[in-house]
């Protein structure tokens, strides 16, 4: 009777042991987690930016989209005509060309999505019942942000003229339209997502591994006590930082060479403008993407804090650039945050030479906002090592 209630007692006396157990190793990790602030941060901000940008940010059916137009007739239809576009709440028509060389070029650098031309006299021979055209063009690069607007505008009929085709103009109203709309889809005429996809995938890959591999670099340096040799050194903050980024910048110039011969090889995409310059202003993505992670890692305290801040900072990358969902489509203060982030001019650039053709000078605002960014980045990073090694 008494050894059963001595084992009893025992294991009465053994769980309360374990709970005790249990219960430190709980306070301690919560002490460890209150003095890891990054990690704690990451884990409250990464749910809430998801959440933000999934819920106020995308959106798959884009509208009000920039149109260029070139008028060449002053008549109440290209008035109607015109109205009845931006009633359909996809074009908002916001650029006038004065000529047609003007509205390819308002096209090719991606300033505007749809160019409208009305042809001279077109009221008057669409009065005389000879079906004038109207031509929109697309730039069909991203099929999915004009998809719908491509869509709303052939769904246009003749109610678009009923006030106007009225009257002596009433034999005109019925079907068939009175007018012929030709809608000429550039750079993707078939509508196929690999040309849009595989392109940007480049920058996708380039700044998720060019992230890592240099935000590592100074913690991993840290963790292993290597970094004091270095710092004995008789050598600057920009050159360490230079000499430790080098070796990616060759190394995201292997991946880069992968990538375009696999979307050449596997998926047919061409290279229509310049290969040089592709390679050039990648060479400028990478160096950006390096300079960040070299900021990463001169702030973390360890590899799982570097790798935390690449993720958060990878999230809206990905989510606001125009890579997933279009860029057009997402709110005001989305394209504003989507600009300042590289991989959106990258994308521009990287589609443009691609599939456009586009030149330097076609894309010079978004290179130039990849190479203030660049600058940018580098300062920072030279600035944060001056602070680690003080």
């Amino acid at each position: 009777m008494s050894a059963g209630i001595s084992d009893v007692d025992r294991r009465t006396r053994g769980f309360k042991a374990s709970l005790m157990c249990l219960r430190a190793a709980f306070i301690k990790e919560l002490i460890q987690l209150r003095r890891d602030r990054i990690t704690f941060a990451m884990m409250i901000m990464i749910p809430l930016l998801q959440l933000t940008l999934f819920g106020y940010a995308i959106n798959t059916s884009p509208r009000h989209l920039p149109t260029a137009v070139l008028v060449q007739d002053d008549s109440a239809f290209a008035r109607s005509f015109l109205a009845a576009m931006r009633a359909t709440d996809y074009f908002d028509i916001s650029t006038s060309a004065a000529s047609e060389e003007e509205l390819d070029r308002l096209i090719l650098s991606g300033k505007v999505l749809f160019g409208v031309q009305i042809p001279a006299h077109f009221g008057r021979d669409l009065m005389r019942g000879e079906r004038p055209a109207l031509l929109v063009v697309a730039d069909a690069a991203d099929p999915t942000a004009t998809g719908s607007a491509i869509a709303a505008l052939q769904g246009l009929s003749t109610q678009v003229f009923s006030r106007e085709l009225t009257g002596p103009a009433a034999h005109l109203a019925p079907r068939p339209l009175p007018y012929e709309l030709r809608v000429h889809q550039r750079y993707n005429p078939a509508g196929e997502t690999r040309l849009n996809i595989v392109p940007g995938l480049m920058g996708l890959i380039l700044t998720l591994t060019m992230l890592i591999f240099t935000a590592l670099s100074v913690t991993r340096e840290i963790e292993r006590g290597t970094m004091e040799s270095l710092l004995a050194m008789p050598i600057r903050p920009v050159e360490i930082m230079l000499g430790k980024i080098a070796p990616y910048l060759m190394v995201g110039g292997v991946q880069m060479t992968i990538i375009l011969v696999a979307a050449r090889l596997l998926f047919g995409i061409p290279v229509i403008g310049s290969l040089w310059l592709l390679v050039g202003l990648t060479l400028l993505f990478i160096l950006a993407n390096l300079s960040i992670g070299y900021t990463f890692s001169t702030i973390a305290q360890n590899q799982l804090q570097a790798m935390q801040m690449s993720f958060f900072f990878f999230l809206p990358n990905i989510l606001l650039s125009g890579f997933m969902f279009p860029f057009k489509g997402m709110p005001g203060w989305a394209q504003a945050v989507g600009e300042i982030l590289p991989l959106t001019h990258y994308l521009r650039i990287v589609r443009g030479i691609m599939l456009k053709g586009a030149t330097f000078f076609d894309l010079q605002t978004d290179v130039l906002a990849l190479a203030v960014f660049t600058l940018f980045a580098m300062g920072v990073a030279v600035a944060r090592f001056r602070q680690t090694l003080d």
